[in-house]
């Protein structure tokens, strides 16, 4: 467990480290590149540094949050000063300048948070030994049901019904068909990750897109069994939403695994004001031991061979991650709502 004064030490070892450098910044470059290495989201070091909150004991959390909440309070009160010098200095070539005209602030890019969370949650499986692995989103028939032991009459099939070109061609209702697209090109073990889209005649809402990322996983090998499942999905989450993350496994059912599982999430969030509470138990997959007819299917003998499957929609993990209630909003190319999840 990280020790309490060693977390202030290195907190205040940060806070002289940035002011020292937003004090020696020449210009506004050099003064924004300060802020991002110190208070960036993602890489900054004082991000880094709180994600040590986890480790500590729940009484020891306020004090080690104040003292964040102060560090950070002096570095924005140090990068304000200095951006007001900077402003107010001569530069090159003043004499010219029209200071009149208003300004133009140039627009920067930045990775979208659905997009972040895809390339999180694939760093995390890809240290677990997965690969990733694609597959068209224009789908037939046997692959999108049939090989997942989902007749065309079952009403799996018809629940899931989606957007048809011309039949048997149809955009795929998930990114399941990759599985068996690998599992026909490659003999088990397989291990393998896929993100995607997905298309299904869902009616928008906070909820619900019709069209929407998903991100499976697939696990094919000789003595498999349900304890790698809950354990691999257990230490995904930890890593994901931090160490006192927990899961449960509810009862469920899916065509394509037997036994099936819900699978919800508990975890501890830092608020703002360095207060640490728990969440309440969210859904955030739905998994299984891959069912025999599966393995048939794809010609793999289920005697010998066993595995694993999951599927998550990462714009709900994304919903998690920052507390949105609204899926619509990752949609809506709001620039003023996206601008906050970039550096």
């Amino acid at each position: 467990m990280t020790d309490v004064a060693t977390l202030v030490d290195q907190l205040e070892q940060v806070a002289a480290e940035a002011l020292g450098a937003i004090e020696v910044a020449g210009d506004p470059a050099v003064l924004e590149a300060a802020r991002v290495a110190y208070l960036g989201r993602k890489g900054g070091r004082l991000s880094l540094l709180m994600r040590a909150l986890g480790t500590l004991a729940p009484e020891e959390r306020p004090q080690v949050g104040a003292k964040a909440n102060e560090v950070k309070a002096r570095i924005d009160a140090a990068l304000e000063a200095r951006e007001a010098e900077l402003a107010a200095a001569p530069g090159p070539g003043a004499a010219q300048m029209d200071v009149t005209l208003p300004g133009r602030q140039a627009w920067g890019g930045g990775i979208h948070p659905i997009q972040q969370v895809i390339d999180e949650i694939w760093d995390i499986f890809r240290g677990l030994g997965f690969t990733r692995a694609r597959g068209p989103e224009v789908e037939d028939e046997w692959h999108n049901f049939v090989a997942l032991n989902t007749s065309l009459e079952h009403p799996a099939a018809d629940a899931a019904d989606t957007f048809y070109l011309e039949r048997p061609l149809l955009l795929r209702t998930h990114t399941s068909p990759v599985q068996v697209r690998t599992l026909r090109e490659h003999a088990p073990p397989v291990r393998i990750l896929s993100p995607g889209m997905a298309y299904r005649r869902d009616t928008t809402d906070a909820t619900h897109l019709p069209a929407f990322a998903q991100i499976e996983g697939l696990v094919i090998d000789e003595g498999v069994s349900f304890v790698d499942f809950k354990a691999t999905l257990a230490e995904f989450a930890r890593r994901f939403w931090g160490p006192g993350a927990r899961v449960r496994f509810r009862p469920s059912f899916f065509p394509f695994t037997e036994p099936s599982a819900e699978v919800d999430v508990k975890y501890q969030r830092v608020l703002p004001d360095g207060r640490t509470v728990e969440s309440d138990w969210l859904e955030i997959m739905g998994s299984g031991m891959v069912d025999p007819a599966v393995l048939e299917q794809v010609g793999i003998d289920p005697e010998r061979y066993t595995g694993w499957a999951f599927g998550m929609g990462p714009a709900r993990v994304a919903m998690t991650r920052w507390g949105i209630s609204d899926l619509r909003s990752f949609i809506e190319n709001d620039v003023r709502f996206l601008s906050q999840f970039t550096s």
